[in-house]
């Protein structure tokens, strides 16, 4: 069996599908994509089928070596989707060659459900209490929310303590029985970090995402030193080098690897390996497409460590559409109830594209970016 054709894809909301076909007939389905610069993986993932081109889709683990060990400079958001999104097809390929689900291939099920969460509240979060009853009621157990708007690098006491007030707006419309992640989303900075971990602790977080950058990750020493509240980081950090420092430090408490980022599932599933040694969890990052959250569950449901799962359906990005299951032949694959969705039990990723849907999709495209925000002085502000 050999690579025969690679297609690419750019379809609504911000996604970027990717379709590796070998010549026995064999589909198999990626999603390469860093959000906002889908053209730019796009480019990296065709300059890449000219080795791929022809060659064996079952030798994952050298396919991926060449890729990323072949070129001179390695790594970063580009590079280690375009891996990311090609990886995942092979596994997709290899489970459908051999009639089983991917996490069969990877030592097999350890659970038969996981936990899944759901947004809450929005870029700018507002109306908080309203929006975790209303998730609630519809049967999930968790939820996330960011912590604040763009803050600047010593902001006022009064944005904190609107941050904490939503935080308690949320718990006393849903109690305790409900985990709430709060995410910092890289938008504050060390010293506003403290302070508002200082006051949403009482709250008691699921936990902290991103308080910090990861070019500040050295940061998270100090701040771990802060709070009880469980650290978790990692989707903005590629291969299982970036994440050795983290752990090795003892700062982190969850890691969150994305599938469509820091270098498919294999990838995920020795970071995730590596956490275990350190009694750190697992949480992958998914604010993306159908492709990368059943590459996830195949993650979640072989990786001990694994705990909880993102997934997009009602995220803010995606307003007036169901987009993560506009794709698939059969939406019910991904029926949460109770807070989780059983194993995928299916060939390969476990789901099936509607392809003639991605096509038509595709005439229409996106030219989605993130937006620039700015402090009120007019400096630009981390969204």
């Amino acid at each position: 069996m050999k690579i025969d054709r690679m297609e690419l894809f750019q379809v609504p909301p911000r996604w970027l599908f990717l379709k590796i076909t070998t010549d026995s007939g064999i589909v198999g389905w990626g999603e390469p994509v860093v959000e906002g610069r889908a053209a730019t993986v796009q480019t990296a993932v065709e300059e890449m089928s000219d080795y791929l081109l022809g060659k064996d889709p079952a030798r994952i683990e050298d396919i991926w070596q060449v890729l990323y060990r072949g070129g001179f400079y390695r790594g970063g958001p580009v590079l280690s989707s375009a891996i990311s999104g090609i990886d995942q097809a092979l596994w997709d390929i290899k489970g459908k060659h051999l009639g089983v689900p991917v996490h069969e291939l990877l030592g097999g099920a350890v659970r038969e459900k996981v936990r899944v969460y759901s947004w809450i509240g929005g870029d700018k979060p507002e109306n908080i209490a309203e929006a975790a009853k209303e998730r609630v009621a519809a049967g999930y157990t968790a939820l996330k929310m960011n912590a604040t708007e763009e803050m600047e690098w010593i902001d006022s006491a009064a944005k904190v303590q609107r941050a904490a007030e939503r935080l308690a707006a949320a718990r006393e419309a849903v109690g305790y029985d409900v985990g709430i992640g709060i995410d910092f989303h890289g938008r504050v900075h060390r010293a506003m970090a403290k302070a508002l971990m200082k006051e949403l602790e009482p709250l008691k977080p699921l936990f902290i995402e991103e308080p910090v950058l990861p070019e500040n990750n050295d940061a998270l020493v100090e701040l771990a030193r802060h709070t009880t509240i469980p650290i978790a980081t990692g989707e903005r950090m590629f291969t299982r080098w970036a994440f050795k420092e983290v752990l090795k430090n003892g700062v982190v408490d969850i890691v969150q690897p994305d599938l469509s980022h820091t270098g498919g599932i294999w990838e995920a599933r020795k970071i995730a390996a590596m956490a275990e040694a350190f009694d750190v969890a697992v949480a992958p990052h998914c604010p993306l497409g159908p492709i990368t959250l059943a590459s996830s569950l195949q993650l979640d449901f072989c990786t001990p460590n694994a705990f909880i799962q993102e997934q997009s359906l009602e995220i803010h990005y995606h307003q007036g559409s169901t987009a993560l299951l506009d794709y698939l032949v059969d939406p019910a694959v991904f029926r949460y109830q109770d807070g989780f969705v059983d194993r995928l039990t299916g060939p390969g990723l476990g789901i099936e594209i509607d392809e003639a849907k991605v096509r038509a999709a595709a005439q229409i495209g996106h030219q989605w970016h993130n937006p620039v925000w700015r402090n009120v002085d007019g400096s630009v502000a981390e969204w």
